[in-house]
């Protein structure tokens, strides 16, 4: 058909191709073909469910591979260590004769090969079982997940005041690279970093405890007092302020310092230069932009930190005698409690495999370039 002038010549028939409203649209994406109609549901929702779902499972496969893995890795860690259970139970008492401890070793199944042992372990863990704690004398889940919710209180206390507050004081030192309060907040920064936590804890206690006499030294609550409701809520809060400092400080540092240095990256892309050029204003710059971009480095930190954490609650549990996962694999250790330390180290294993798989979500979510071109591997 000849065409005048963009229109078709008058008494002609138009034979364009088909208004693409009311008809079937069809995208070749990566060879394929996606056919949708207007008016149609779009299908964004349900594909990126799907694709979310196959990474949840393919990472809960992996997951399952790894904690076989640390499940034998630690058991033959373990076994390599001199002594046994029933030694350590004997060496608590104050000993007792060969023919004692050799009946123990065997009513506890001791007297048994390493391998007999571990495929007896492995086959109750298979089964859900984690086996009878040999100190406490009771099943290790119970005595595990009675213990559980005080760490996740001070993970989550120490997680929230090292999260924020470092990436807010990193937003203050990187609005300014090199000015006063950057340098101040570097060094302070800095000087935390290494400081232990064990140390930090036993000042907390020697100051706000023992002599300003301001909060609880140790536990998780007060013995016997009775409340419930927020009466108990508050007294646990009390408790919990010294813990979670002791934790939440020494990786605030981290924050601070790795928000920081992702903001003095970001004010050298040219997004940001572009829109100092169109006069928009610093405040608005440093938040929408500058510190916006720079969070994505925390959020792999906070991925990475998370054993970590969980490690460093070992040191700060027993030091202020919280009843958690911390102090109790440190009994666990001391009694030679196997089936308990397996116990808390796999459910340990659980947590962080959890935390970085919201890690690899959060992420992708944040980031459109990453979230965009990526089939979560």
């Amino acid at each position: 058909m000849e065409l005048h002038h963009g229109r078709p010549r008058h008494g002609e028939e138009r034979r364009d191709e088909p208004a693409l409203g009311g008809v079937e649209l069809v995208r070749r994406l990566g060879g394929g073909e996606l056919t949708a109609s207007v008016g149609s549901r779009p299908h964004g929702s349900s594909s990126g469910v799907k694709r979310v779902s196959a990474f949840l499972l393919r990472r809960l496969g992996g997951g399952l591979v790894v904690l076989g893995i640390v499940a034998v890795g630690t058991f033959l860690l373990l076994e390599a260590a001199p002594g046994d259970a029933a030694g350590a139970y004997f060496l608590s008492i104050g000993g007792g004769d060969p023919g004692a401890l050799a009946a123990l070793r065997e009513s506890w199944g001791l007297d048994r090969s390493m391998l007999a042992r571990l495929a007896l372990y492995l086959g109750g863990l298979a089964r859900g079982d984690l086996g009878w704690s040999l100190a406490f004398r009771r099943p290790v889940v119970d005595v595990v997940l009675e213990r559980l919710p005080n760490t996740l209180l001070l993970m989550g206390g120490a997680l929230a005041l090292s999260f924020g507050l470092g990436s807010a004081l990193g937003i203050v030192a990187g609005a300014r690279p090199g000015s006063v309060r950057d340098r101040a907040l570097s060094i302070g920064s800095l000087a935390l970093t290494a400081v232990p936590s064990f140390w930090l804890s036993l000042v907390l206690v020697l100051v706000f405890g023992v002599r300003l006499r301001w909060l609880p030294l140790s536990g998780i609550e007060t013995i016997a007092s009775g409340k419930t409701g927020l009466d108990r809520a508050a007294d646990v809060a009390r408790h919990l302020v010294l813990p979670v400092l002791a934790l939440g400080l020494v990786y605030f540092a981290l924050y601070l310092r790795v928000m920081r240095a992702g903001m003095g990256e970001v004010w050298r892309e040219d997004f940001v230069l572009a829109a100092r050029a169109r006069g928009i204003g610093r405040p608005r710059i440093v938040l929408r932009h500058v510190a916006r971009n720079a969070l994505l480095p925390l959020v792999t930190v906070l991925g990475l930190q998370a054993a970590a954490m969980l490690g460093g609650s070992v040191v700060v549990e027993s030091v202020f005698a919280v009843p958690g996962l911390g102090r109790l694999a440190a009994e666990a250790v001391a009694a030679r409690d196997t089936p308990l330390l397996m116990g808390v180290v796999l459910l340990s294993a659980v947590f962080v495999f959890f935390i970085n798989a919201a890690v690899d979500l959060a992420y992708a979510a944040l980031d459109p370039r990453v979230g965009g071109r990526t089939r979560f591997p």
